[in-house]
């Protein structure tokens, strides 16, 4: 007997979640049953993928530059990483000004929902404020200081703070690199086999995926309704044209951007790498985190499309610290939204300033959820916006963000695709995949 393929089984998680929080809208059922008993699953769910996150970073990237065999390979390989990693998020960011130009969505909105909305969410505008107000008035050098980490034992118990594991990784790979091979290799072997164990927990977690998605989905709709789902309703369809806009850009990455890389660099249909991702584009869209998603990318990029070990383990952890199409496209479209809505106009210049600095902003964002809106305050402060104008996007964020999650995950394995198609691989997606099977979820029962 056939065994339902993972990505069918988390598709039926997130529809039934999504049925579970309507109907408990519809029929007044107890909010807090859904976040005392629902949710937990789905939290559990999450701190599992974030619990490896960072083992599989540190492994997969120390085994990956070590086997490159040389610095000179590591040098061409990293070149065309973070080459074509801000060759694409700079098109995201053009992307989404231009389009939120056309659109011009925070001209539509009301300027009594604009009122309601500003001092609804002015609680949390403010604390997010703060934590931009620290990152703002810091060196301009700061980040730079930021990477190098000052204790890798505590920066490896904070996700936040990975691209620091991923510097430590980086100089230990290389030192393997520059030492013996035979005084290297005890090493190489010992985190070669810790990924092997990390890969084989993220098939132990796949397991529960189904469960956790539901939990999650049903949970975030209960939470967004709250005491007043009318209020909940009202609110969402009054930035519904804003949302389009973001939408509109983000799928302008998905079926156009990315499908035009696929055809210049690659041999492989892009609809048959799609269909090799889903699972990853699925937990992506429930979890909101690219860290999180991140064990499941590279399982799907290895094992599905045939990219090898040496490619997956060196791009794709980069890529989840330093790649965010979806968020630099966000960025843009919400900072120009929050200005229309505001009757504030903006310069030439000005949208060139978000250019540069929602791209910035966007390799610097985390990989967790909500990273993007601390990120934003900085573009918005960047133009002479007011930074309290994020209450005025606070609302559908979080379900934006699950969309854009999806993007920043579609950039990653993209740019992969890419560099092990220009390393002379041959990607592809095999031939057990046509019959709607799944390595991850097994062939049979």
């Amino acid at each position: 007997m056939k065994k339902i393929p993972l990505h069918i089984q988390i598709v039926l998680g997130l529809i039934l979640g999504l049925v579970y929080g309507v109907l408990s809208i519809m029929f007044g059922w107890s909010a807090d049953f859904a976040v005392d008993w629902i949710k937990p699953i789905g939290i559990i769910f999450i701190n599992a993928l974030k619990m490896i996150a960072v083992p599989l970073v540190l492994a997969s990237l120390i085994v990956g530059v070590a086997n490159l065999g040389d610095i000179s390979k590591l040098s061409r390989i990293g070149g065309k990483t973070i080459g074509i990693y801000l060759c694409t998020t700079l098109i995201a960011t053009v992307i989404g000004l231009i389009i939120v130009n056309i659109i011009q969505p925070g001209k539509i909105l009301p300027s009594e929902t604009r009122d309601e909305l500003l001092e609804l969410y002015k609680a949390d505008a403010g604390s997010r404020e703060g934590s931009a107000a620290a990152l703002r008035d810091q060196s301009p050098l700061q980040p730079l200081v930021d990477i190098v980490p000052e204790n890798f034992f505590l920066a490896a118990t904070d996700n936040a703070a990975m691209l620091q594991v991923v510097f430590f990784a980086l100089i230990v790979g290389i030192a393997l690199l520059r030492i013996p091979r035979e005084k290297g290799e005890t090493v190489i072997r010992f985190f070669d086999g810790m990924n092997d164990v990390i890969i084989k927990i993220v098939e132990f977690i796949m397991l529960i995926a189904p469960y956790g998605v539901f939990a999650l989905m049903a949970a975030l709709i209960v939470e967004l309704a709250g005491d007043n789902p009318e209020r909940a309703w009202e609110l969402l369809t009054a930035l519904g044209a804003y949302s389009g806009t973001v939408l509109l850009g983000l799928a302008a990455m998905i079926f156009i951007v990315y499908p035009s890389i696929f055809k210049l660099f690659t041999k492989v249909k892009y609809k048959n790498f799609f269909k090799g991702i889903r699972p990853a584009q699925l937990l992506a869209f429930s979890t909101s985190s690219s860290s999180a998603t991140l064990p499941v990318t590279m399982r799907q990029l290895e094992n599905e499309l045939n990219v090898s070990e040496e490619v997956s383990s060196f791009v794709l952890p980069l890529g989840a610290t330093i790649n965010m199409d979806g968020t630099s496209l966000y960025q843009s479209v919400a900072a120009v939204f929050i200005a229309q809505a505001l009757g504030l106009g903006l310069s030439i210049g000005d949208q060139a300033m978000i250019v540069m600095t929602a791209t910035l902003a966007s390799i610097g964002s985390a990989g967790v959820p909500g990273a993007g809106l601390v990120m934003l305050i900085i573009v918005l402060e960047s133009i002479g916006v007011p930074s309290a104008g994020i209450a005025l996007i606070i609302a559908p964020d979080r379900i934006l963000d699950m969309v854009r999650t999806v993007v920043n995950v579609t950039g990653d394995a993209t740019v992969a695709m890419v560099v092990a198609s220009t390393e002379g691989e041959n990607p592809h997606r095999p031939a057990h995949l046509d019959e709607d099977t799944s390595v991850l979820a097994g062939k049979e029962a």
